[in-house]
């Protein structure tokens, strides 16, 4: 988090799916979510975020296997990237979503 701050990133922290209602999608160009979350999954938040609008997503998990990868793009994440993340992974992939148009993430499209 403090890395991405220091990148010039605004960075909010919501560490459980009951946080939901304070997304705004207009206040956010991309949403880092992991998929294990203490009261629910990321597939779950993004089920309930893209009801609302687009999101461009990264899904993060320890899970790496190709059905776990499948299952977070079906789920509308553009990208998912597995533990553990390298620093640089993770801002090139912050980079390149965050240059997508917002609509990138309506149709749940994968990687460019």
């Amino acid at each position: 988090m403090r890395l991405l701050s220091r990148l010039g990133h605004g960075v909010d922290v919501a560490a459980m799916l009951a946080r939901i209602g304070l997304w705004d999608h207009n206040a956010y160009d991309v949403l880092l979510a992991d998929i294990g979350l203490p009261d629910g999954t990321g597939w779950e938040l993004m089920k309930s975020l893209r009801s609302q609008g687009p999101v461009r997503a990264i899904a993060i998990s320890g899970y790496g296997y190709s059905d776990d990868i499948q299952k977070s793009l079906q789920a509308g994440f553009i990208e998912h990237l597995t533990k553990p993340v390298s620093f640089d992974d993770l801002r090139t992939a912050i980079e390149r979503i965050a240059a997508l148009p917002k609509t990138t993430g309506e149709m749940g499209r994968t990687r460019p």
